[in-house]
C-alpha cells in the first residue's frame, strides 16, 4: 500500500438522525485513528471543523444527496456555504437525471461551477449507470476540475453490489478520469473490503465502520 490504511479513510457519519454527540463522537475517532477525513452533512460543518481544530484531518461535506437533484443555484449556495462553515472537501453528487438523459453539456457547467468553489470530489453514482455512463461522466468530472471522482452514496443501487462489481466501476473510472484521485463508498465495511478497493485503484474510501476497520488492523 502506497501508504497507512488510515490515511485511506474518509470516517463517515451521514443521516437525518445524526446529532451533535454523534459528530463529536466520529471526530474524536477521526483523531484517535488518524483518518484523512470526517464526512458530514452541511448542518455539521461547523462543529467538525471546531472538533478537528489544530489536525490535519479533513472536514468533508456531502451536498445534494441522494441524487444531485437540486436545481444549479441551490447547488452553488450549498458548496458556498459549506466552504465558509470550515468545509475541506466537498462531495458533490452529479446531478443523476441529467447524466441518464444524456445533458452532457448541462453537467460540464454545472460542475465546472462547483469545482471553482473549492477542492470538490465528484460522486456520479455508479449504481444507477452503465459502464459507458461511468465513462463518459469520469471525463466530464476530470475536465470540470474535481480533483476526485467517487462511486456513489449510501443509498446508491451499488451499496448491496459484490465487491468485485465496486472493483469493476473503479478501474473505469481510472482508466477515464487519469490524474484524478479515485473515491470508494457504499457499504465497505471490512479490512479486507478497503483493500480490495485499494487494489483496484481507491486513492480514498469512505467508510462508517472505520473504527471497527482499524481495531481489525491495528491502529498504526
Amino acid at each position: 500500500m502506497k501508504k497507512e490504511l488510515n490515511q485511506y479513510i474518509d470516517h463517515t457519519k451521514i443521516g437525518k438522525d445524526v446529532k451533535r454527540e454523534d459528530i463529536i463522537k466520529v471526530c474524536s475517532e477521526a483523531k484517535e485513528y488518524n483518518f484523512r477525513g470526517v464526512c458530514v452533512n452541511p448542518k455539521w460543518v461547523k462543529l467538525a471543523k471546531k472538533e478537528l481544530k489544530d489536525t490535519n484531518i479533513k472536514v468533508v461535506v456531502l451536498i445534494d444527496d441522494p441524487i444531485g437533484d437540486s436545481d444549479h443555484k441551490k447547488r452553488i449556495e450549498l458548496c458556498k456555504k459549506a466552504i465558509m462553515d470550515g468545509a475541506d472537501d466537498l462531495d458533490v453528487v452529479v446531478n443523476i437525471s441529467d447524466v441518464k438523459h444524456e445533458k452532457w453539456d448541462k453537467v460540464l457547467k454545472d460542475l465546472k461551477a462547483i469545482c471553482k468553489i473549492g477542492d470538490t470530489k465528484v460522486i456520479i453514482g455508479s449504481g444507477y449507470l452503465t459502464d459507458e455512463e461511468i465513462a463518459k461522466v469520469s471525463q466530464i468530472v476530470k475536465e470540470a476540475g474535481a480533483f476526485c471522482v467517487k462511486t456513489a452514496t449510501g443509498k446508491d443501487p451499488l451499496e448491496n453490489r459484490e465487491m468485485a462489481e465496486k472493483a469493476r466501476h473503479l478501474k473505469i473510472m481510472r482508466k477515464n478520469a487519469p490524474g484524478l484521485e479515485i473515491k470508494a463508498s457504499g457499504n465497505i465495511r471490512t479490512r479486507e473490503n478497503v483493500e480490495e478497493m485499494i487494489k483496484a485503484g481507491a486513492d480514498i474510501v469512505g467508510t462508517s465502520s472505520g473504527v471497527k476497520i482499524m481495531k481489525n488492523y491495528g491502529k498504526k
